[in-house]
């Protein structure tokens, strides 16, 4: 019985899970790698995608009838798109209400931002592989042709877990930020 109220006493209030995170995580090279980490996810995403359409539209796809056209590149819009609004906000404003600076709503006003930014990148991933089944599976297209959805379905894949990379690194606290109000 001792060790468990020492246990709980241990625990502070403002953790979610009963594990702590790592002293590796809170340095600054790891925040650096993380970002790296993000940028390397997010080119090699788009890599995919761009390979895939200049593939599509070159010589060596002549004899086929499909190509990506610009229905293919919206969905990598869309996640582009909220992969930008997710990382504009910062994570101190999701909690502002809590704090006398903050104004009025700032708050709601920077979940709901949140929530586009997440709205734009799960509706580019949906609308990928909604792109892959109806453009190239149903019609039972095969390879190279069926590889120009694939790379869709990839691209908007790592263009999202590049912006959680991102989110989570930008957002790490550590010993070393310097957080300035005036």
């Amino acid at each position: 019985m001792g060790l468990l109220v020492a246990r709980t006493a241990d625990m502070s209030d403002h953790r979610l899970f009963r594990f702590q995170r790592p002293q590796w995580l809170n340095s600054p090279n790891a925040r650096t790698a993380g970002v790296y980490l993000a940028g390397a996810l997010f080119s090699i995403g788009f890599f995919f995608f761009i390979d895939a359409s200049t593939y599509s539209h070159s010589h060596l796809n002549a004899g086929s009838d499909v190509h990506i056209k610009f229905v293919d590149w919206i969905p990598g819009i869309c996640s582009a798109l909220g992969m930008l609004v997710i990382n504009s906000i910062e994570k101190t404003r999701l909690s502002a209400d809590s704090y006398s600076y903050s104004g009025t709503g700032v708050a709601w006003k920077a979940r709901l931002v949140l929530f586009l930014g997440f709205a734009l990148m799960a509706g580019g991933l949906a609308g990928s592989v909604a792109v892959l089944v109806l453009k190239y599976v149903v019609p039972e297209y095969g390879f190279p042709a069926l590889y120009f959805g694939i790379a869709n379905v990839v691209a908007n894949g790592l263009i999202m877990l590049s912006s959680v990379v991102l989110w989570v690194s930008q957002n790490m606290e550590d010993d070393y930020t310097y957080n300035l109000a005036l």
